[in-house]
């Protein structure tokens, strides 16, 4: 694999996490048909990186389709959407696919995303090579979004994190766990975190959902999740995270009270959707301290930023609710 892409933090910023130069690195026009790219998935695979991007095209339906980087900043996006074949069911409808997260895990890659079928609710599917994928059973009843999957089994059972909502965009959602022997049977759902008090943390007053695959270190699963307010001028979505218990992830150790990211620069504050900073991936190197979070911007464009783990870390015990 290559080395996850990088970029020093500005010399004259103390900020956590930091925003790559050159942002945004997929455009909203990136494949012919689309109308923005945003909200997508991304990890290492062969000699570089392949991901699942969210390209809505221009009559603004929305679905998912395979991408491949040698560096992880430079993206070829396949132009039309994957097409999937069965998997563990027969029943694969879907109206529409988006948001979606990717992992491996034991043998192959699965991929998690918003599914169309009677309302939004997580679908799951996987792919060994990113160029067949195959559709499984949804994971639960409408309504649901942000099904993240663990990178590993949990006391020998698959997890999911979702956050179960309505058919809207809703001016609620908490943070669940879910778990499946499986991964087409699931159950044991607990609760795992909550929008805080708005006299607390206001940035994540209204509604919580996880973001990237969660990443295991010696404090625990570090989760990087988003964060909406409701202003006068509609939902505001910033980054946070928070650690988790590594055998009960229902347990949170620790939970940022400021954000890490919030929408700042004109392309995460201008766009389809404005004021949203929405991570979906995140890439780590362990030896080298380095971390990368792949966010949409403004339900638009895919931006990158870049923090050092042990602050990242750091950041979310010194600095917890």
């Amino acid at each position: 694999m290559s080395s996850i892409p990088w970029q020093d933090r500005p010399e004259n910023s103390k900020d956590v996490m930091w925003r790559y130069s050159e942002n945004p690195i997929i455009d909203r026009y990136a494949i012919p048909s689309s109308n923005s790219i945003f909200n997508s998935a991304v990890v290492p695979f062969g000699d570089g990186y392949a991901g699942v991007f969210r390209c809505d095209n221009k009559a603004v339906q929305m679905n998912i389709f395979a991408g491949f980087s040698k560096n992880g900043i430079d993206w070829n996006i396949n132009h039309e959407p994957i097409v999937m074949q069965s998997g563990n069911t027969d029943m694969i409808e879907s109206a529409y696919k988006y948001d979606p997260r990717v992992v491996f895990i034991e043998d192959r890659y699965w991929i998690t995303w918003c599914n169309g079928y009677n309302g939004p609710t997580i679908g799951i599917g996987y792919t060994f090579d990113f160029k067949e994928f195959f559709q499984c059973e949804n994971a639960f009843l409408p309504f649901n979004r942000n099904g993240v999957l663990f990178p590993q089994k949990i006391n020998g059972k698959y997890a999911m994190l979702s956050r179960p909502s309505d058919n809207g965009h809703t001016p609620f959602g908490d943070i669940w766990i879910s778990y499946s022997p499986d991964m087409k049977y699931w159950g044991e759902h607990r609760l795992v975190m909550k929008p805080s008090p708005f006299e607390q943390s206001a940035w994540q007053c209204t509604k919580v959902g996880a973001g990237p695959i969660p990443i295991l270190t010696n404090e625990g699963w570090l989760m990087i999740y988003h964060g909406v307010i409701n202003t006068c001028n509609g939902f505001r979505y910033a980054m946070g995270s928070a650690l988790l218990d590594v055998d009960s992830p229902d347990k949170v150790k620790y939970r940022t009270q400021p954000y890490l990211l919030g929408p700042a620069e004109i392309y995460e504050m201008v766009g389809d959707v404005p004021n949203v900073v929405f991570p979906c991936a995140a890439l780590h190197d362990t030896e080298e301290d380095k971390l990368a979070v792949y966010y949409g911007a403004a339900d638009t464009a895919v931006a990158i930023a870049f923090g050092k783990l042990s602050e990242v870390i750091q950041f979310t015990k010194d600095n917890s609710l």
